[in-house]
């Protein structure tokens, strides 16, 4: 029997392991059967995985799964925080891959399980395994009531000990009783009620508040934050004030949060103000004039010949900038570091990531660090989750006590791993049939950084990471879902980020500024060839699944055929629609955008949003819907609104009036659509209709004014500008 600690004060990973599984210090074996499930007496089941919860539903889907194999009710299973040591190591929780990767490894686990407990039943019962059934946990002979045993009675006090081979046998998608099905979150009851634990909430005996102190906003990448000079006696009057400093990294602690806030805010600090940024307005040209490494991505045929035979030809730049995560509540962590010990307990999307970085900005051996994870607030991608365990970890070493660092707003949007840039040159040429025969997409954008600024400052080297392909253009959101028999795709990327600022992944990461280059290039092309922009990308893809959620898009929104631009209005208020396609790395999205634009104020607003995604087999169509409303609503909020800003030193988009993002009265009505195939496997459904819902407003802003917009956010200095000009 495996016994559970899910309360605050969490078991450790010798309490949780069955006695055969993983010491504490490394990750559970994933060959061994113990370390997903363990069976307990009562007939319920513990299942371990390493996905942590974001607030997409993935702690109870995964569960969803697990049942299924195992032929338990939901109400039989739990899970276990995620902890190093303690759960699976499944990697980030990050490109749509929670049911996209681990679904397959619990699914593969679960069904080994299965196997073996009916092999003893198979025993135990003196009955071949093809004339047992399964229901909830209970084994029972074909045709006889009287005889059955338990799970529970087969495993005993007993954990698994047998490997996870793959080849048990799965279940076909025709006897799912509980994939498929919209199955309430388990998360969601304690979060309406208050009960749940952030990672905000966390107090420990004995714990000071710490904040960091840097200049508001960062300098470019590598830049840091260099101390010239401090004056401690600046915040003398505040009581048990400790000023922090390893290298320039400079931090604040004290017994009460408000001193530590009034602390991190007073203390003078001199600061090396050497510009080393472009500046916003240059940032595109700075770009574009970089010397790059320049790679060919898709090269299959005469782009240029096919283009000077084109009936219509459409060749344009588009820009799009720096994004911040800026989730509604700043991160948080809490360390307690002691001489041969830490724990850490925040929000990282990976642990074990998070657990080896620490170890390194430490000093310590990585068996002496853990991590455990605790929700925060909506992050989408990599916010400043671990540069703020860091930070903690870094004043609780220094003070010997336990530090719960909060940011203030200043420090996550002036310090955050932003989306990077992207300037794009496209060309595309359409014959007098309205076939696409031409297709370019040259693509610039820089390195990204997956080194933390408290680790950065505290002098551990920098660690750019090129490559990937959530770094680069790719095939996949640039033109591959239509029939083009010329392509030319080449992806020039600025080495090195000195003269940018940071940048990482942030929800689909540089797919709403390809989908808002591509998809205009698509619809203008429709425009030229005088056809509606959905007919237009019928008659140009053969693929089935593009091709369903594009005409489930249009079905929702019941679109009818018509040129854009077709009802021009000297209003003052117009309205248009739009349609667009794209992607992340999988998947198969569509969206509808229906707007609003007041000529006056140059203010567009999303009045209605359709968004369609075929993710493969849909483990649960509600929680996927839940992923498109938001994906549907958050894309309009980055497509008007959002932009980082910075002069020639730093960012000075720091708060939500430099920042702005989209109110709750600002919303659209959003209609989510789901192409469910549960015979294919799942394939992400976290970022994919983001690309295709921004690019869809841009084309119903061309639909309303006949005015095409080549740089977002899609501000009302912008929408004046292009409608006077």
């Amino acid at each position: 029997m495996l016994i559970v600690g899910c309360v605050l004060g969490r078991a450790s990973a010798a309490q949780l392991l069955p006695a055969t599984g993983a010491a504490a210090a490394g990750a559970p074996d994933p060959k061994l059967l113990n370390t997903w499930i363990a069976i307990h007496s009562d007939n319920t089941a513990t299942i371990f995985f390493g996905f942590v919860e974001l607030g997409q539903g993935n702690s109870t889907a995964l569960l969803q799964i697990a049942a299924e194999e195992l032929d338990l009710d939901m109400g039989q299973l739990k899970s276990v925080p995620i902890e190093t040591g303690v759960t699976p190591n499944q990697g980030g929780t990050v490109a749509s891959s929670s049911i996209n990767r681990g679904g397959p490894q619990i699914r593969a686990a679960a069904a080994e399980a299965r196997f073996a407990l009916l092999a003893l039943a198979s025993k135990r019962l003196q009955t071949p395994v093809d004339r047992l059934t399964v229901s909830k946990g209970i084994v029972s002979v074909e045709g006889s009531a009287k005889e059955s045993v338990t799970y529970g009675e087969l495993v005993g006090k007993s954990p698994f000990d047998v490997p996870v081979t793959g080849t048990a046998p799965l279940k076909r998608f025709a006897e799912y009783k509980v994939v498929g099905t919209r199955i309430q979150r388990r998360d969601i009851p304690d979060k309406v009620s208050g009960k749940w634990t952030f990672v905000q909430h966390l107090r420990l005996p004995g714990m000071q508040h710490g904040r960091v102190v840097r200049p508001r906003g960062q300098g470019a990448y590598g830049a840091g934050a260099r101390v010239v000079s401090i004056d401690q006696d600046s915040i003398r009057r505040i009581p048990n004030v400790k000023v922090v400093r390893r290298g320039d990294f400079v931090g604040v602690t004290a017994p009460v949060e408000w001193d530590a806030i009034r602390a991190a805010q007073q203390l003078k600090v001199t600061w090396d103000e050497t510009p080393t940024l472009a500046g916003h307005a240059e940032l595109y040209d700075q770009m574009r004039a970089s010397e790059t490494i320049d790679e060919v991505v898709t090269e299959n045929a005469e782009v240029a010949a096919a283009l000077s035979q084109a009936a219509h030809v459409v060749s344009q730049t588009y820009r799009g900038p720096y994004q911040s995560h800026a989730p509604f509540g700043p991160n948080c962590a809490v360390a307690d570091i002691a001489k041969d010990s830490a724990l850490v307990m925040c929000s990282s999307q990976n642990v074990y990531d998070a657990r080896a970085t620490l170890a390194t900005v430490l000093g310590m051996p990585i068996p002496q660090v853990r991590v455990q994870y605790y929700e925060g607030s909506g992050t989408y991608g990599h916010s400043c989750y671990d540069d703020v365990a860091q930070a903690a970890a870094i004043m609780s070493q220094v003070i010997g006590k336990p530090v719960r660092v909060q940011f203030m707003r200043w420090d996550e949007n002036g310090w955050d791993n932003y989306g990077p840039a992207h300037f794009a040159e496209v060309r595309a040429g359409v014959d007098a049939n309205g076939k696409i025969v031409a297709y370019e997409y040259q693509a610039w954008q820089h390195t990204w950084s997956l080194t933390e600024t408290s680790q950065q400052l505290t002098g551990t080297a920098a660690r750019e990471t090129p490559g990937g392909r959530s770094q680069n253009l790719t095939a996949l959101n640039s033109g591959s879902m239509y029939d083009i028999p010329n392509v030319r795709r080449v992806n020039h990327r600025v080495p090195g980020i000195n003269g940018f600022l940071k940048g990482s992944y942030l929800r689909s990461p540089l797919d709403i500024s390809i989908s808002f280059a591509s998809e205009q290039t698509i619809d203008e092309l429709a425009y030229l060839a005088g056809m509606d922009p959905y007919a237009f990308r019928q008659r140009n893809m053969s693929d089935a699944r593009w091709l369903e959620v594009l005409n489930a898009v249009a079905r929702a929104a019941h679109w009818t055929p018509a040129r854009a631009a077709g009802k021009l209005s000297t209003a003052k208020v117009v309205t248009g629609r739009g349609i667009a396609v794209g992607t992340h790395l999988s998947s198969y999205a569509a969206a509808v955008a229906e707007i609003e634009v007041n000529k006056e104020t140059g203010q567009i607003i999303a009045k209605h949003m359709y968004g369609a995604l075929d993710a493969g087999q849909a483990v649960n169509p509600g929680f996927v819907e839940n992923q498109i409303s938001g994906m549907l609503i958050q894309a309009t909020s980055r497509i008007l609104k959002e932009e980082v800003t910075f002069t020639k030193t730093r960012v000075t988009s720091l708060d939500w009036d430099s920042y702005p993002i989209l109110r709750f009265a600002e919303h659209p009505e959003v209609t989510p659509i789901v192409v469910q195939r549960l015979d294919q496997p799942s394939t992400g459904a976290g970022e994919e209709v983001l690309g295709p819902a921004a690019a869809a407003i841009a084309n119903a802003f061309f639909d309303a004014t006949g005015v095409r917009l080549r740089q977002y956010p899609l501000t009302p200095a912008r929408v004046q500008a292009a409608l006077r000009s």
